[in-house]
């Protein structure tokens, strides 16, 4: 894990002292990404720049790493599972090699291999290869999103990249250099939970996006997706379930000890569900030290700590718990944002910072259980299509008379939403996990809403695919949240608060050959019928790894107990926050502190409400920060050890 950043001239220009000074000085943004070591590189095209976080080969493979005579020079952020099995492969090309590590193995690939060398990289990556022969440069995204890429362009044109937003904002001259706010992108958000790729919440930033190559010829960028997740239902094998379910243990398995390997002290998270616990019980067998870490709150009915500590007792692992209280988590906000780059309002990314924080103090890297959702069936969400199913068989006529139904029924009252949700296909009341501000309620929010904008634009050309290839609505469900939810909330979490604390996550289910088999998992091996059960198949693949008590527990997943904060000891805190907001220009602000208000007063306070909350106030946090300049963050220096 590193941060990278790429200046890319066109042709006519050259570069000076003044532009490599600026890529140096915006470098200093990434500085957490990569505290071991920082180096600048530039001929008369290009401007290369690196902060490394020294995981594999800690004492050579220096970046920007020089390969075939210096004919090309590498920036690569993440980690290649596969590099010693490509290493050898390469040495039979006749490929020879000075370091000891992954990043050698990308670029020696690149000159053997051409640009199909990313269909042979089994790991999380967002590199760039810059050719010094031919002036062009090439690099890609790994296939799921796992690590991050932003793209602009400058005034002179060139083309930057960079592994955070902040450091191509201080390059552009801040926000209003970067376009101002996107209205579309904001609204979106707000729709959402996050802004979606290839999008960033300012006009002239984008994201390269997952599963995606790149070059860059005479200053103009083009992209071409080389990875197309497709799932493709079979049959139970012939020797039967449990032969199926043997192979998902030797599949994950196996990406586990891929997974472990590294020069430093790898740990794990560990939280109530079976997904992480099943991870650490696998990593456990490759190092019998293991140490764990979770997260939990001052307030029995949401922590994680104790379902945690009893499952690394029952695994037989160190374990290291870390309790907040909900002052540290509103004073950590504003730091936690600007890490973010670009606002994504899911509170357990505050927990999340503090599991990090932790965990950094003992271990370089922490393996984590995000993907197993996605690829397992693991959202209760994806029970829908099959608990609507008798909705399939109402005409027209009466879906409209169901939905008419749920618009007289009051707010809150049970079946509301079941009938509203039941008279509109899929393709309308689907689009990820976080479904928070209706169309009305967002046009009585948000200023100068755009009723045109909506989350179809994001998901309509993926029902198409999934129309196209014949997918189940849980199997579409699936396939939407690859590229949506996933690399729009889970994988920006997972990676922005791990590196804020220099802290390498690795993520052995979204692992191209455990997705090559999860794919294959026939409907009722996913979310079986006539059952509560998501992720059938893992779960009995882990009976004989994860101790029984854990097997079935619901997860939680690091909670926030978001509505009780507001309404109670974060009151004050997001009154504050409100009163000073510069955001009248997108916000009406008054309609927001009636929100807050709502909460205060209600017997219950609606999580809902909660919700749709949290996101403005991460919005108004956002935009004090990095359009305002308002809220000035003071960012520690990263003084964590090179070796751990």
């Amino acid at each position: 894990m590193c941060g990278l950043l790429a200046y890319l001239s066109t042709d006519a220009e050259r570069v000076d002292e003044t532009r490599v000074d600026g890529v140096r000085h915006a470098l200093h943004c990434l500085h957490h990404r990569g505290p071991d070591d920082t180096a600048v590189w530039s001929d008369g095209h290009t401007v290369l720049g690196f902060n490394r976080l020294s995981i594999i080969d800690v004492d050579g493979s220096p970046q920007p790493l020089p390969y075939a005579a210096d004919r090309y020079r590498i920036l690569f952020n993440g980690e290649i599972y596969n590099y010693l099995e490509l290493r050898e492969e390469l040495r039979a090309l006749g490929a020879e090699f000075a370091t000891e590590g992954d990043t050698e193995a990308i670029v020696a690939g690149f000159h053997h291999w051409g640009p199909d060398v990313v269909t042979r990289l089994r790991g999380m990556f967002a590199f760039v290869i810059w050719d010094t022969a031919t002036g062009t440069a090439f690099g890609a995204r790994d296939p799921f999103g796992i690590k991050p890429l932003f793209t602009a362009r400058l005034a002179d044109g060139g083309v930057v990249l960079s592994s955070e937003k902040k450091a191509l904002l201080e390059l552009l001259g801040g926000s209003a250099g970067a376009g101002g706010v996107d209205p579309a992108s904001l609204q979106q958000y707000l729709t959402l939970q996050y802004v979606p790729e290839p999008a960033t919440m300012h006009r002239g930033i984008r994201r390269i996006e997952s599963g995606t190559r790149f070059t860059v010829v005479g200053g103009e960028l083009t992209t071409e997706r080389y990875f197309h997740p497709v799932f493709a239902p079979r049959p139970v094998p012939a020797g039967g379930e449990q032969e199926l379910y043997d192979r998902i243990a030797a599949a994950l398995d196996e990406s586990v000890a891929k997974h472990m390997r590294a020069d430093v002290t790898v740990g794990s998270f560990l939280s109530s569900g079976i997904d992480s616990t099943a991870i650490a019980a696998l990593a456990h067998r490759y190092n019998p030290d293991l140490m764990t870490f979770t997260v939990g709150f001052e307030r029995e009915s949401t922590s994680e700590v104790d379902i945690a500590a009893q499952s690394a007792a029952e695994l037989g692992v160190a374990h290291v718990p870390v309790v907040i209280t909900a002052e540290q988590f509103a004073a950590a906000i504003p730091e936690v944002v600007w890490y973010l780059d670009d606002p994504v309002a899911d509170p357990a990314l505050v927990p999340l910072y503090f599991v990090a924080r932790e965990a950094r103090k003992h271990v370089k890297v922490v393996l984590s259980g995000e993907g197993a959702d996605e690829l397992f069936g693991g959202y209760t969400i994806y029970r829908e299509p099959i608990s609507l199913a008798w909705a399939q068989r109402v005409p027209g006529v009466g879906k409209k008379v169901m939905a008419a139904l749920s618009g007289r029924l009051p707010e809150g009252m049970r079946g509301k939403d079941l009938l509203r949700r039941a008279s509109i296909p899929l393709e309308e009341r689907y689009y990820g996990n976080a479904r928070n501000f209706s169309g009305a309620e967002l046009a009585a929010v948000l200023r100068g809403h755009d009723a045109a904008v909506s989350h179809v634009q994001v998901t309509e050309h993926l029902y198409r695919q999934t129309r196209a290839a014949g997918y189940d609505d849980v199997t579409a469900m699936q396939y939407v949240d690859l590229f949506t939810w996933l690399r729009g909330d889970i994988l920006v979490k997972a990676d922005k608060m791990t590196m804020a604390n220099s802290l390498e996550l690795r993520v052995p289910f979204l692992d191209t050959e455990v997705f090559d088999l999860a794919r294959t998992l026939p409907l009722d091996q996913r979310v079986p019928r006539g059952s509560d059960a998501t992720k059938y198949a893992l779960r009995r693949a882990m009976e004989q790894i994860v101790p029984p008590a854990i097997l079935h527990r619901r997860k939680l997943g690091f909670p926030v107990p978001t509505a009780e904060f507001l309404a109670g000891p974060l009151h004050e805190w997001a009154h504050q926050v409100i009163a000073d907001s510069g955001t009248d220009e997108w916000l009406d602000r008054g309609r927001v502190a009636a929100m807050l208000t709502s909460l205060r007063t209600a017997e219950v306070p609606s999580k809902r409400v909660a919700r749709q909350l949290w996101e403005v106030l991460v919005f108004m946090i956002w935009h004090g920060i990095f359009v305002e300049e308002r809220i000035v963050v003071d960012v520690p220096e990263t003084v964590y050890p090179v070796k751990l």
